[in-house]
């Protein structure tokens, strides 16, 4: 069996792959939109359709691993990914490209989760903080390394080559896996929640299509709002069913666990405005500061470099003072991290903003750290499958109500100015925005319990 630390690189490189591919498919959107003789808005559902199909998929990703074994799930959902990112380079057309995309999103619903219960099923409550920090990287990493990986593979190799990057990172990691993961037994859950799985299904996957494309000009005028409250009606439809079936898609009794309820609604919070910055920072550096692409990208990976740093610290840190304090106190350091983009100006030495971005991305990371490990500190092992299920369900979103809340206080900005076009002022009122939705969900930490989580932290 493969030690906690291996097990973890292994599974964290599987989502790496799937959160580099994400964010570099933005990169390259302008190449291909000439190259299949497409309108640039129009390729936006390249990648929609993708988000959409990885958010519908999550929620039956614990049932299908529970019945079929997680391993080979895990294995059938990596060879997926890369067949259909091979696809997805070979495209002629739009449709083509849509087509392989969506199977992309099925493949990446199934890795994030079910490679969490891997690791998790496998491991101690002691080993678990030392596990989710490494599983959190590419969380961090994926946004940041990706736009400009995406932009110097277009300019070197064209837009094919972002993708077909994939084939041999999924060969890679589908040995691994094979050679080195412990197989899980399977189990027999019992028929699926089908009306669940539909309601759940339908309202993610409406309220993602109306996040990703209000005021994109994608849909015609009033199509996003209208998604977003049709996803709302059946979002309530399926919470309503999800409360009274005996087995139901989401498991809702979860969240009388203290810290997963914390992890999953306060996290969310902090999801939302944290989801803003990776948006916001190479707008800033390219529109504001009259950067290019590539030197945008390269100061932009400090966040990453920041990410790194939190690794080692994650473990004493929350030993040291436990989850409780530890949420609240970096919450508020990670929103000052988030909010000191409002004072970023081209006056500001390339050394200071780096440093800036360094610390923000560590503030983020173990904040992240902590949510993801807190969050499956007490439940019971039987139920983890569910409990990935509706964690991974529950991270979804919040990135992409991010950007909007992001994009929609530049807009507001700029047309209160009355501006033709965006200026560092309005970015200043973005990121305070971003900044106040983060630093809102640190004081709800000081809900929980004292010693929460301490099995895992190690805090007496």
């Amino acid at each position: 069996m493969a030690g906690t630390r291996t097990t973890a690189i292994i599974v964290a490189s599987a989502l790496f792959m799937q959160n580099l591919d994400s964010s570099a498919v933005v990169t390259a959107l302008p190449a291909m939109a000439r190259d299949l003789n497409e309108d640039p808005a129009r390729l936006g559902v390249a990648i929609t359709s993708y988000l959409v199909a990885l958010t519908v998929f999550i929620p039956v990703s614990g049932y299908v691993a529970d019945r079929f074994g997680a391993k080979r799930v895990f294995l059938m959902a990596i060879l997926l990914f890369g067949t259909a990112s091979a696809a997805c380079g070979f495209a002629n057309n739009l449709g083509e490209l849509v087509a392989a995309r969506i199977f992309q999103g099925m493949a990446g619903a199934m890795m994030v989760p079910v490679g969490r219960l891997l690791l998790l099923s496998g491991i101690r409550k002691d080993e678990m903080l030392t596990a989710m920090a490494w599983l959190t990287m590419p969380a961090m990493l994926g946004p940041i390394t990706g736009p400009p990986l995406g932009g110097i593979m277009t300019d070197l190799f064209g837009w094919r080559s972002v993708f077909w990057l994939n084939v041999p990172v999924a060969l890679v990691g589908f040995a691994l896996v094979a050679w080195k993961i412990t197989p899980l037994p399977a189990q027999n859950p019992g028929p699926p929640d089908i009306k669940g799985l539909v309601l759940v299904g339908g309202a993610l996957a409406t309220l993602m299509a109306g996040f990703e494309t209000v005021g994109r000009g994608v849909l015609p005028a009033g199509m996003p709002a209208a998604l977003l409250v049709l996803g709302g009606v059946v979002a309530l439809l399926a919470l309503r069913h999800c409360r009274r079936a005996q087995r139901p898609a989401i498991d809702l009794t979860l969240l009388r666990f203290p810290s997963f309820h914390h992890a999953t609604l306060a996290g969310s919070l902090f999801r939302a405005g944290a989801g803003g910055v990776p948006f916001l920072v190479p707008l800033l550096l390219q529109l504001g500061f009259g950067w290019s692409a590539t030197q945008a990208g390269l100061v932009a990976f400090a966040t990453a470099l920041g990410a790194f740093a939190m690794k080692p610290l994650a473990r004493p840190v929350l030993r040291r003072w436990g989850f409780r304090n530890v949420l609240a106190v970096n919450g508020l350091l990670a929103a000052a991290g988030v909010a000191v983009g409002a004072a970023f100006s081209p006056a500001w030495p390339v050394a200071a903003l780096f440093v800036a971005l360094a610390l923000g991305g560590l503030f983020r990371s173990l904040q992240f750290t902590s949510l993801n490990t807190l969050a499956f500190a007490d439940i019971p092992r039987e139920r983890l499958s569910a409990g990935t299920s509706f964690y991974g369900t529950a991270q979804q979103l919040p990135p992409a109500i991010g950007v909007v809340i992001a994009s929609t206080a530049l807009e507001v900005s700029q047309h209160l100015a009355g501006r033709d076009a965006l200026a560092v002022a309005d970015f200043t009122t973005a990121f305070l925005v971003a900044g106040l939705v983060v630093a809102s969900a640190a004081p709800l930490a000081l809900r929980l319990p004292r010693d929460v989580g301490a099995e895992v932290s190690g805090k007496r």
